[in-house]
């Protein structure tokens, strides 16, 4: 059985639907609301702050992401944005060591509901990020996926995608910055 899926854009107008689920999912790995890419430290901060600062982004239109839905429920999503949206990354020594050109987008993290998992919510939300990047501006785009082939790999490891997920979707291994991690990359 094929589940059916649709992608929106993360707006005020669909802020209440990821809203949902990320206090479903108890704010995302204890309260994140992924707004460590945006230079905030999820340790230092009550999830009500966290949760009204992402709101106060996605109001602003500083804050991207590409919402999964099964029918009417946000089940996933894949965030994104551009590196003074989203300055922060893992691994940054190994990453910076390597000079690198900054890229026009970044993509930072993906989630997807306990009852959706495994069922393609990273593949669906990646082709939504791409097609909202395309209609953005297009550019040349980065990924921090981790390599699971031959091994298993705790999802607490797969917050930046899985490097067959993006390598399906064009992307290109650039450059490893860690044991397991690539910097991977798309022009748009």
């Amino acid at each position: 059985m094929s589940i059916k899926y649709a992608t929106k854009a993360l707006s005020s107008d669909t802020w209440p639907d990821f809203a949902r689920l990320v206090e479903a999912n108890n704010g995302v790995w204890g309260g994140c609301w992924c707004m460590w890419y945006h230079g905030k430290e999820c340790a230092d901060e009550p999830s009500a702050s966290k949760r009204k600062a992402k709101e106060c982004l996605v109001r602003e239109g500083r804050a991207h992401a590409s919402l999964v839905f099964h029918g009417e429920d946000c089940v996933g999503w894949c965030q994104f944005g551009s590196p003074l949206e989203l300055p922060r990354n893992h691994n940054e020594r190994a990453y910076l060591a390597t000079d690198p050109m900054l890229p026009d987008w970044r993509i930072t993290c993906f989630f997807s509901g306990k009852s959706h998992r495994r069922n393609g919510v990273a593949t669906v939300a990646l082709g939504g990020a791409i097609r909202q990047i395309r209609t953005l501006g297009g550019g040349r785009v980065e990924g921090y996926p981790e390599d699971i082939e031959g091994r298993k790999a705790s999802p607490a490891f797969l917050f930046n995608g899985a490097l067959s997920t993006f390598e399906g979707a064009g992307f290109e291994r650039d450059r490893k910055i860690g044991k397991h991690k690539w910097v991977v990359t798309l022009t748009v």
